[in-house]
């Protein structure tokens, strides 16, 4: 019966549906995309959505009674659903599991759960206004496609930082695409993070050699914020209080001087900004540095030499700016004389994507490398003598000195930095050469084919990749503009139009931009000094490149697809990654990167736009971008959302400046005052002193007393700017009095920025807005399944009430929706920071939907009071609330196992790789602790393989405090073993081999994972400093 129904009531008016459907009452974040739903003819789940009513009317007519038509309306609806829905492949636990784990924490259900949880005071009542989560992965997939198809990918000249590049297939496939690769973490647990650190080091050595430089650090977010951590880094340098002026080039790219305005403006930096040529550097005895781009933004290459030497005359220092292809080509800044030299990665095999994710970089001389900003990879040596790579001088980062870091940075581009360095290894030194020299070429045979059409080129002289052509008397702009409709995107500076060129260019594409600026009225005259051009792929001879480099083995012996994949394999095996196991770090959410949310991440329409490129060509992806933005906002609560902060300390920064600069805007700039609980993550109050803020402490060690709470607020209620606060907290419980902390600050006239790292917890139970937040910053790398990438990259947008998004971020080159009327500045070089992932969270959320987002939270939270119930007899669990309940993560103190036995929570880290496992976070926030985040992604099983490992692990230091095994000698202190230990003919241990390396049954039945080097020294690869390849 239904079945007849259906083939005689099919709607017949699809377009009538959608015009029924559009007068309903539409979430926000349905009204955001339902402009290009109309226009689409494929939406299945639309025309589904639309044709209910009419299915339901013309079923009754069809079948008789209400009651019967309803019945017959829901069985064709349930024939007709997508089976591929989402929710059931990113959640772990069966609904069995479910109520097998509640029966082991003690409750009746998942809603049981959740109230003796969260506090009932910010349970959050109002569903999200997000997508119903029915279009399944596919039709989630054919909607993103829908959207971005709309963008125009046109042949791009406009270079300024940004080019064209070609992914090599066996990277795209092999790493790129590889959870291997990016589902790793930061690689904090050395022993089982060989492979991406030998990467990295090769980056770190393919920077130094292309620079001239003698370090160079594993990665920073973006050239302009290079820049600004270079500025930041010579402050420290030198006496900032004598000499606290900063010389910008007025020839740097626009969107690194935008980001470095943003940083000077709180850090008590004087900016200068003119032309390097006329300026008299030994007329400013305040200056610090200086910085120039290298070529220049119209495409001049400069002989910074003479700059060099009277900026170092006056004590300042100099920073150089650098394309690296074109280091391949014209000589390395140190040979004039740099300091630091920043850039951007992207062009070595990264895509555009919008304006990010690409690795910049930051080298500079061995002096500085204790000042230096971001991670660095050095080389020590294991227990066993081997060499072993680590995270080097740790001391100078945020989570160790907190206000006193070096910088805010955490996540990176590690990802990037790895796509980067396996580029020049597919490509070798030659090849980059090769590549270096036909881009210079195709400038070369531009310029010359211009210049005999009569045209003037400006930089004839001296170039590398783009040419600035002089179009007076006409206007650039609009000359630009009429380029733009014929789908040929140049840049207008001034009277300049400039044409860029990279290794995606063809002579064709040459000789088809020369014909349209003819076309367009240039030229015609008599040929210009450019015509005399030789074509010859080399460099003015002042500028060529002389001297060896990249002669390191690895840059020089890869010359089969075959080998490269087996060495990007290789370095894979030494990794742990989510493709073997859970990771469970606490406060850093690693879930499942699903397929479906990273495809779109390599389509050609999301790759290849150029962040710069006109409006005209870029709708779908302001579309697909606003579009997520109301996602977040209705996720948290609030009124407006900014996509551009690049990482979740970003965020933190730019929330910190929408603070003061709408205080400053109600003429309360003095407030500084920032109170922070001694829980806060490291990067907090890194990034309130880069906000010029002072830190005022608070025990929360059982959560915050608002007594004592509310007299520190009132103590500095005429200076206090705000509160940084994580919810829940980062002591692992959400807070009764969050509501009273928050309205506290407010009576005394402070904001309240509330970290977003454990907004898993949150997602549809609560949110920012509900506890009384101002400001937060969300990591999408984290909550919103972006991978982590081994350490990047990840997105942190920020999202604010109503009465501080006049000052979300904006951007000098091209202004996003969501920019304030008066901004706070930028803090990235693109407009929309990272947009080439955005992607991401927003298939995440389209295939979840409401309820699937929130089941995210709460299955977080079972995942990890089931652990916690089932390690509470073994282990000493701390900081739950009233109900001994956790949130989505929870801690373990081992300082009583450490006074009994000797074994502290490093060898029980270590040990936890002997079984296959990544260690939980260490000692943080709670002194010799491990913090457990299962995420909702992990099942039972694995849920119980770690718990299992834990115990046993308890029961190997049970033996040590029998004395069965001396604390000396034993698996926890000499782990991790190594299959060359294990398999070697000589065992002088007092446990057998099989105790050491397959402690557990899963451990033979699932396979073993080997670390490949025995336990690191971690002192000795602080004392002497190895950074980069030598042979």
């Amino acid at each position: 019966q239904a079945a007849a129904f259906f083939r005689s009531a099919r709607p017949r008016n699809l377009a009538s549906m959608l015009s029924k459907l559009s007068s309903r009452t539409a979430p926000v974040a349905e009204k955001a995309t339902f402009g290009t739903l109309r226009e689409v003819s494929a939406m299945r789940a639309l025309a589904a959505n639309a044709s209910r009513a009419h299915l339901q009317t013309a079923m009754q007519s069809h079948v008789g009674s209400a009651g019967q038509a309803r019945r017959a309306f829901s069985t064709v609806q349930k024939l007709l659903e997508p089976v591929d829905q989402f929710a059931m492949r990113h959640l772990g636990p069966s609904e069995k599991c479910v109520e097998e784990m509640c029966k082991t924490i003690g409750v009746k259900d998942l809603n049981a759960l959740m109230e003796e949880t969260i506090p009932e005071q910010v349970r959050r009542q109002v569903p999200l206004e997000l997508p119903d989560g029915t279009l399944g992965e596919a039709g989630s997939l054919q909607l993103a496609k829908e959207i971005l198809s709309k963008n125009v990918i046109a042949k791009n000249f406009i270079g300024n930082g940004y080019h064209g590049s070609h992914v090599p297939g066996p990277i795209l496939r092999n790493l790129l695409e590889n959870p291997g690769w990016y589902t790793a973490y930061t690689p904090y647990q050395a022993e089982i993070s060989q492979g991406r650190m030998e990467s990295l080091v090769n980056f770190q050595t393919l920077v130094c050699e292309l620079t001239g430089m003698e370090v160079a650090n594993s990665s920073l977010l973006d050239e302009g914020s290079a820049g600004a951590e270079a500025m930041a880094m010579i402050a420290r340098t030198v006496n900032s209080k004598a000499k606290n002026q900063f010389f910008v080039s007025d020839q740097i790219h626009p969107q690194s001087l935008d980001v470095i305005k943003t940083r000077a403006s709180y850090f008590g930096m004087e900016l200068v900004v003119g032309d390097h040529a006329t300026a008299d550097f030994s007329a400013m005895p305040k200056l610090c540095g200086a910085i120039v781009q290298y070529p220049d933004t119209t495409g001049r290459l400069v002989d910074y030499s003479a700059m060099g030497e009277a900026l170092h005359a006056n004590g300042a220092h100099f920073v150089v700016a650098a394309d690296p292809l074109a280091l391949v080509a014209v000589k390395p800044p140190s040979e004039f004389g740099a300091d630091v030299v920043v850039g951007s990665m992207q062009r070595f095999g990264v895509p555009m994507w919008f304006g990010g994710p690409a690795a910049a970089y930051l080298a500079t001389s061995k002096k500085n490398v204790r000042r230096m900003p971001g991670r660095i990879i050095g080389e020590s040596i294991d227990r066993l003598g081997n060499p072993a790579y680590r995270l080097t001088l740790q001391t100078r980062e945020q989570h160790i000195r907190l206000d006193k870091a070096t910088s805010n940075v955490c996540t990176a581009q590690v990802l990037l930095a790895n796509m980067a360095a396996m580029y020049a290894v597919y490509h070798r030194s030659e090849g980059l050469q090769k590549i270096a020299a036909r881009v210079h070429t195709l400038a070369q045979l531009f310029a010359k084919e211009v210049g005999k059409a009569g045209m003037a080129v400006s930089n004839h002289a001296a170039f590398y990749d783009t040419i600035a052509i002089d179009v007076s008397p006409k206007n650039a702009a609009a000359l630009v503009e009429e380029l733009n409709a014929k789908k040929l995107n140049l840049r207008a500076v001034g009277n300049l139009v400039c044409a860029n060129f990279d290794e995606t260019h063809l002579e064709a594409d040459v000789h088809t931009l020369v014909q349209a600026l003819k076309d367009a009225g240039l030229g015609g005259g008599a040929a210009t000094e450019a015509a005399n051009i030789e074509v010859t792929g080399k460099p003015p001879a002042e500028f060529a490149r002389t001297g060896p480099f990249l002669q390191q083995k690895i840059f020089n012996s890869i010359t089969s697809e075959t080998e490269l994949m087996r060495y990007m394999h290789s370095l894979q095996l030494k990794d742990l990654a989510l493709d073997k196991s859970m990771i469970s770090l606490g406060s850093c959410t690693m879930k499942l990167n699903s397929v479906s949310s990273l495809a779109p991440c390599s389509w050609p329409e999301v790759t290849n736009m150029h962040p710069f490129a006109p409006h005209s060509q870029t709708e779908g992806y302001r579309e697909l971008l606003e579009s997520l933005e109301q996602y977040l906002v209705s996720c948290t609560g609030f009124a407006a959302c900014s996509l551009q902060p690049t990482s979740g300390a970003s965020g933190e920064y730019a929330g910190l400046l929408v603070i003061r600069k709408y205080l400053e805007a109600k003429g309360e700039g003095h407030r500084n005052v920032c109170i922070m609980p001694r829980s806060a993550h490291g990067t907090n109050p890194a990034s309130a002193a880069m906000c010029d803020m002072e830190i005022k402490w608070i025990e929360d060690s059982k959560g915050m007393d608002i007594t004592e709470f509310k007299a520190l607020c009132n103590e500095y209620k005429d200076r206090l700017a705000c509160l940084m606060v994580t919810y829940p907290s980062t002591r692992a419980f959400f807070e009764d009095n969050i509501q009273d902390i928050c309205a506290a600050v407010h009576d005394c006239g402070g904001q309240v920025y509330m970290d977003g790292a454990n907004m898993n917890a949150q997602l549809g139970l609560t949110s920012p807005g509900m506890i009384g937040a101002d400001v937060c910053h969300l990591n999408l790398h984290k909550t919103f399944s972006i991978p982590h990438g081994g350490g990047g990259p990840g997105l942190g947008p920020i999202c604010v009430r109503e009465h501080l998004a006049p000052h979300l971020m904006s951007h000098t080159v091209v202004q996003p929706s969501s920019a304030g009327e008066n901004p706070a500045g930028a803090v990235s070089a693109a407009p929309w920071g990272q947009a080439g992932i955005a992607a991401i969270p927003w298939m995440f959320c389209t295939m979840l939907g409401k309820q699937g987002i929130l089941d995210s939270a709460r299955y977080a939270i079972l995942n990890a009071n089931y652990m916690k119930a089932r390690l509470e007899p073994h282990f000493d669990i701390v900081a739950t609330n009233k109900n001994n309940r956790c949130s989505h993560e929870f801690i373990m103190d081992f300082s009583d196992i450490r006074r009994k036995s000797g074994i502290v929570e490093e060898d029980i880290a270590k040990r936890l790789q002997d079984y296959g496992f990544h260690a939980p976070t260490m000692s943080w926030p709670v002194p010799h602790s491990l913090m457990v985040e299962p995420t909702e992604s992990e099942d039972k099983g694995e849920l119980d393989r770690f718990c299992e490992a834990m115990i046993s692990i308890r029961a190997e230091i049970k033996k040590i405090e029998d004395g069965e095994w001396t604390l000396e000698d034993n698996p926890l202190k000499n782990a991790p073993h190594t299959q060359q230990e294990v398999c070697a003919s000589e065992w002088t241990h007092p446990y057998s081999r099989e105790e050491a390396a397959f402690p557990a049954p899963w451990t033979l039945k699932r396979g073993k994972f080997w670390p490949t080097v025995a336990r690191v020294d971690n002192s000795l690869g602080d004392r002497k400093l190895k950074l980069r390849l030598e042979e």
